[in-house]
C-alpha cells in the first residue's frame, strides 16, 4: 500500500511530501526522505521496548500503571517533561497531568530555544512560513545555525534551493549568507560566510542595525569582523527584495542568550524601514513548537509552569527542568518523548536517577535504564496519528501507517490512563 503527502515525524521542518510503501504490515520503502527520516521510518520496530517494567522487572501495562499514578500521586513537587517528539493531544494530557498533582510542566524548549521565547515575548517578532520564504526569498541568512546537520532537507525544500513563485531562479536568484563561529557545512554553500568571535553574536548585530540605520562607528572591526564587511553586509541586507534570517542554537546558548534574539529581532526591523525582512527560529525536535503552542493555550505559558499553588505560575530559570533538578528540588518525575539522562548536565542527571522517575518511550535509553517505571509507547507519525506544528507555527497532520506491537497504546493514551487513575485518587 503506497501513502503519499506523509509528514516525517523527526525535525522542526516537517517534511510532508514523503511518499511510504507498506507491505504485510511493515514499512519496506520511502521516498524523499533524508538518510536519517528513512532510518527512523524503516527503522522503527528495532530494539523496541515491548513490556513496561517496574524496577527493572517485566510487569503488566496495568501494573506500570498503577505504580506510575501512586509516584506522582505521593510526589510533593513532581516534574513533567519532554513533551518535544510526541504529538498535541499527549501534550495536552501531560499539562492537566501536571495541573492535577502540583506539579511542574516543561519542555526541551527551556534548553534550546527558550532564549528566543523569552526575547519574543518582549519584542514581538516579524515572521513567515517556510513556504513565504520558498516563495519570495531573495536573500537567505543562516546565523549560528548549521541545517546540512540538523535539518537536513531545509536547504533543499525550504530555503535555499527550491524555485518558488516569485523565486524562480531557485538558488542562483538567492544570496545565502552563513554567520558563524566556525565553517561548517552550510557555509560551503553560502555566497559569503561572516566569521565572528565566539559569543560576540550580540555586538555584531547591534553594529549591523546601527549600520543599516546609517550611523557611522568609529571602529574598526566588531566581533573579529572588519567594518567595511559590515557596512557591504547591511547594503545587500537593505537592498533585497525578500530577505529571512533563520538562526539557530548559535545564538540562544552563548552568551546573551535572550539579548541575541533581542537584538535579531531589532536589526530586523530597522530592515523593514527599506525592505521586506523577517526571521525565524531553527526549531530542532519536530513538535517542540507544538509543545510550546498546546502549552500556552492551556495555561496562558510556553514552558517552565508550576501548578503547585493550584494554578499556572511562569518563570523561566526556577521552574525549569535542569534547574530544578540540579538543586535537588524535585521528588519524583515523569519523562515523555526526551532523554534528560543522556543530554542534562550531571549533577541534574544524577539527581534524576535518585528520585522514582516514570518514562514513556518506544527504545531502551540512558533514562530508561535508571527509571523506576518504563511505560513503552507507540511511535507518534508512524504508529499513531496527531498533530505537530512546524518550526513556523503551521500545524501538520501525523499518519498513522502501521499497527504498533500488541498491547503498546500512544502516548496519549498511556497519559489519559495515568490521569484516570490519578483523578480516582484524588476523589
Amino acid at each position: 500500500m503506497e501513502h503519499v503527502d506523509v509528514v516525517c515525524p523527526f525535525c522542526g521542518c516537517l517534511c510532508d511530501d514523503l511518499e511510504i510503501t507498506v507491505e504485510e504490515g511493515h514499512i519496506t520503502g520511502i521516498k524523499n526522505a533524508c538518510a536519517v527520516s528513512r532510518s527512523k521510518f524503516l527503522n522503527h520496530g528495532s530494539h523496541r521496548i515491548t513490556s513496561a517494567a517496574v524496577d527493572g522487572k517485566k510487569a503488566s501495562m496495568k501494573k506500570a500503571v498503577k505504580e506510575a499514578v501512586e509516584i506522582l500521586s505521593n510526589a510533593r513537587r513532581p516534574l513533567i517533561y519532554g513533551l518535544s517528539s510526541t504529538e498535541c493531544g499527549a501534550i495536552s494530557k501531560a499539562v492537566e497531568i501536571g495541573e492535577v498533582t502540583g506539579g511542574i510542566v516543561d519542555n526541551t524548549a527551556s534548553v534550546c530555544h527558550g532564549p528566543t521565547i523569552l526575547a519574543l515575548q518582549q519584542v514581538g517578532e516579524s515572521k513567515a512560513t517556510l513556504g513565504e520564504a520558498r516563495n519570495r526569498a531573495d536573500m537567505v541568512v543562516f546565523w549560528g545555525s548549521n541545517p546540512t546537520a540538523a535539518h537536513l532537507r531545509h536547504i533543499v525544500r525550504y530555503s535555499v534551493m527550491p524555485k518558488g513563485m516569485y523565486s524562480t531562479e531557485g538558488r542562483k536568484g538567492r544570496k545565502v549568507i552563513v554567520v558563524d563561529v566556525r565553517q561548517t557545512g552550510t557555509t560551503r554553500l553560502a555566497d559569503k560566510f561572516v566569521k565572528i568571535k565566539p559569543n560576540s553574536d550580540f555586538e555584531l548585530l547591534q553594529a549591523l542595525r546601527a549600520t543599516v540605520r546609517g550611523d557611522e562607528l568609529p571602529v574598526d572591526e566588531v566581533s573579529g569582523v572588519p567594518m567595511k564587511e559590515i557596512k557591504e553586509l547591511a547594503e545587500e541586507m537593505k537592498n533585497c527584495k525578500f530577505g529571512i534570517v533563520f538562526f539557530g542554537l548559535g545564538l540562544t546558548q552563548s552568551e546573551g542568550r535572550h539579548m541575541n534574539i533581542d537584538a535579531a529581532v531589532g536589526l530586523v526591523s530597522e530592515l523593514n524601514r527599506h525592505t521586506k525582512f523577517v526571521l525565524t527560529p531553527m526549531r530542532g525536535h519536530y513538535n517542540v513548537a507544538g509543545a510550546n503552542t498546546v502549552a500556552t493555550w492551556q495555561t496562558g505559558y510556553p514552558y517552565a509552569i508550576d501548578f503547585s499553588k493550584g494554578y499556572p505560575r511562569y518563570n523561566p530559570g526556577e521552574f525549569t527542568a535542569v534547574d530544578l533538578l540540579a538543586s535537588g528540588e524535585v521528588d519524583a518525575a515523569m519523562i515523555i518523548a526526551s532523554d534528560p539522562a543522556a543530554t542534562f548536565p550531571a549533577d541534574a542527571a544524577r539527581h534524576l536517577a535518585k528520585i522514582p522517575t516514570i518514562t514513556l518511550e518506544q527504545k531502551t535509553t540512558p533514562t530508561t535504564m535508571l527509571s523506576k517505571v518504563v511505560l513503552p509507547v507507540a511511535t507518534a507519525g508512524v504508529e499513531a496519528e496527531g498533530t505537530a506544528y512546524r518550526m513556523d507555527g503551521v500545524p501538520l497532520r501525523l499518519s498513522k501507517l502501521v499497527e504498533p506491537p500488541k498491547g503498546i497504546h500512544s502516548d496519549e493514551k498511556v497519559l489519559d490512563m495515568i490521569l484516570e487513575g490519578l483523578k480516582e485518587v484524588a476523589q
